[in-house]
């Protein structure tokens, strides 16, 4: 068992192509969206079945339980699906949350129709390093906005390899605040009567870290500093490069590490060019591969512990 009853779990086949599905407890089980698309909610019964008190159940979907099949499953936990509403930004949400874990799902509907830009209540004590958000009901991008980037006006999309791109356009966001994040008028983000998923990051010492570092183009790669052993990494660069996500359930990591690419349905890939070693206290490129590593570029990144010095949550 996990220890705890997750609410967010993200699944993928690790040797072959059902792609990535993001289950939540807020949306209820057997909903999912995939990160490697543009799609809106789908539903199967067959696939995530329960969120329970030390675990998650799934049936025999192929992007979940076939038989003689391998997967992978990375989890948050939330509020065990209990809800709230949240009255704290231009736009009321619902939001499910885990203060001490600097973590929230926020569910809410757009009310923009033009350019402007309004408030959503995230629910946290603090504000968010990072936060993704999805269109529910409707085909949208999937947006991922973070300290990282140039700006809070910065956004790149989880389904894609694109570079981070400028959407002050829609209407020009601040940085979240303790309460608060801002969203304009960008699909996925902001728009009248689409109903809108976010889910929020915040850093907790010990526990979860979102940063940025740059890369040095060396096979002595970049050493990253989180103060803790990673046991989850989300890795781009904010030019046009893949995703990554690294773990340490995996077999390989240290030495030829497997990396998904959330961008992707294809099956993991185990290679030296994409190698990183998980310290006690950070990460540390051990490849000049471009993907992770290219000289001078800015990469972001999202990580968790794997033992938390406070927060005995990450798994």
């Amino acid at each position: 068992g996990l220890g705890f009853q997750p609410d967010f779990t993200w699944i993928k086949q690790r040797n072959g192509t059902p792609g990535h599905k993001l289950f939540d407890s807020t949306r209820g089980v057997t909903k999912y969206l995939a990160s490697h698309n543009t799609d809106a909610e789908a539903t199967e019964a067959d696939s995530l079945k329960a969120f329970g008190a030390d675990g998650f159940s799934v049936g025999s979907n192929a992007g979940t339980g076939a038989n003689s099949s391998t997967y992978v499953g990375w989890n948050w936990r939330a509020n065990a699906g209990t809800t709230s509403t949240n009255t704290q930004g231009d736009i009321n949400s619902t939001v499910q949350v885990d203060p001490s874990g600097g973590f929230s799902v926020v569910q809410y509907t757009g009310t923009l129709s033009s350019s402007g830009v309004q408030t959503v209540g995230h629910g946290l004590s603090k504000a968010p390093s990072m936060f993704i958000t999805k269109s529910i009901t409707t085909v949208g991008n999937w947006w991922v906005f973070s300290d990282g980037q140039t700006s809070w006006n910065y956004g790149m999309n989880l389904q894609t390899h694109l570079a981070s791109v400028d959407k002050s356009g829609n209407g020009s966001m601040s940085a979240p605040t303790s309460t608060v994040f801002s969203t304009n008028y960008t699909d996925g983000l902001n728009e009248t009567n689409k109903a809108m998923i976010a889910y929020c990051f915040a850093n907790i010492e010990g526990y979860c870290r979102v940063g940025s570092y740059i890369g040095n183009g060396s096979d002595d790669g970049t050493y990253v500093y989180t103060g803790f052993r990673p046991s989850f990494i989300l890795i781009k660069e904010t030019g046009v490069d893949s995703w990554g996500i690294y773990d340490d359930k995996r077999l390989g990591y240290n030495v030829d590490n497997a990396v998904l690419y959330p961008e992707s349905n294809s099956a993991e890939e185990n290679q030296a060019s994409r190698a990183i070693d998980l310290l006690s206290n950070g990460f540390k490129l051990r490849t000049s591969n471009i993907t992770f590593n290219q000289s001078g570029q800015t990469l972001v990144y999202l990580a968790f512990a794997k033992n938390p010095f406070k927060y005995a949550t990450a798994r």
